[in-house]
Parts: C-alpha cells; sequence; structure tokens
C-alpha cells in the first residue's frame, strides 16, 4: 500500500540521537546542541526577550511525539505553544506537550506560564530530569511547521532544523520541540 506524502512526512519525522544525523550547517550545530536553557542563551544575544503565547490547551499529540512520550496509541495531551523572539523577531517556534494523566504536583506550573518562559522554569527547577536532546530536519508538511508558518503568516523555506527534549518531574513526562526559524542566523 502506498502512503500519501503528506501522511509519510508527518508520521515518520526522522528524530536523531547525534546532530551528525541532520546535517546541520556550523551556525545551526551550535543552537542545537547546546544544553544551557536557550531562554538564556536567546536573552543573552538580545536587547530585548520575551514569549509570545500563541495556544494553550488540549491537543492531540502528534504521531512522532506518541512513542517517545510512552502513549499507546495518540491520545489527547495538554499542549503549549509559543514563539520565543528576540528584538521581537520570532526565533524559535516552541511546542510542549504534556499528558492529560499529568497531575498537578508533576508540573504545577504548567498551566499559569502565560507569557512566561517554560525554559527558565524547567531550569530552575531541582526536581526535574532533563532527557537526551534529539535533532531532526522537519519538511513544509510537518504539522510544527504549517503552525508555525500560520502564525507568522507566511510559507517558510524548509527544512527547518527542530531539536526537542524529554523532561520528567515526579512521575510526569513533558515534551520541548523548539523549531528554529530562519531568524535565528540573524543572532550571533
Amino acid at each position: 500500500m502506498v502512503r500519501p506524502a503528506c501522511r509519510y512526512s508527518v508520521k515518520h519525522a526522522q528524530w536523531h540521537a547525534q546532530v551528525n544525523g541532520v546535517q546541520a550547517p556550523q551556525q545551526m550545530r551550535h543552537w542545537l546542541t547546546d544544553t544551557m536553557s536557550l531562554t538564556q542563551k536567546l536573552t543573552e544575544r538580545c536587547s530585548a526577550f520575551r514569549v509570545q503565547r500563541l495556544m494553550q490547551g488540549n491537543a492531540l499529540i502528534l504521531s512522532d511525539e506518541q512513542n517517545l512520550m510512552a502513549m499507546r496509541r495518540r491520545s489527547m495531551v495538554q499542549q503549549r505553544e509559543v514563539f520565543l523572539l528576540c528584538d521581537e523577531m520570532p526565533v524559535v517556534y516552541a511546542h510542549t506537550v504534556v499528558p492529560l494523566a499529568a497531575t498537578a504536583s508533576d508540573w504545577p506550573f504548567f498551566n499559569s506560564l502565560g507569557d512566561r518562559s517554560l525554559g527558565s522554569t524547567l531550569f530552575g527547577d531541582p526536581c526535574v530530569q532533563r532527557g537526551r536532546l534529539q535533532f531532526a530536519r522537519l519538511g513544509a508538511r510537518h504539522p510544527l511547521v504549517l503552525r508555525a508558518s500560520a502564525a507568522l503568516r507566511m510559507s517558510l523555506s524548509t527544512p527547518l532544523f527542530a531539536r526537542r527534549c524529554l523532561y520528567q518531574r515526579n512521575r510526569g513526562l513533558l515534551l520541548v520541540t523548539e523549531l528554529f526559524l530562519p531568524g535565528i542566523k540573524e543572532l550571533r
């Protein structure tokens, strides 16, 4: 059975444990592999950093997130999507998911973040355990690229580099995916 190209690119996004798997140019490697808080790194490279919340609510988990989140089937999750802006230029589209089964004690701050940075909260909490980074090049038909394009009201040239990391606090899991937008190249 032949699968439509759109379905294939969504369901089978290629996530790699090593940055070499995505053949990122040198200028992107330091953004992809740096283990410090992305919020902190961006703040150091611009005059004014801010988070613009695009949406937060329940949604169906993406097919390429399901296994990493240890979900047997595609289910509803709590989802948060934001732009990270440097000097009012969107440089990162961040997508976060938390299973609906997560308790308030697992992620007590998640529902009250508003336009505050998730990164500063995660890196400041000694109870949070950070997993390993994974890397991808996402094509034009990947849902996160489509959402970022819609929020920007423009078509993005692809592929775009992305990274994701699974966090754990108590028994709760939280997955953060960061899609690097073309404006990131303007930052040194």
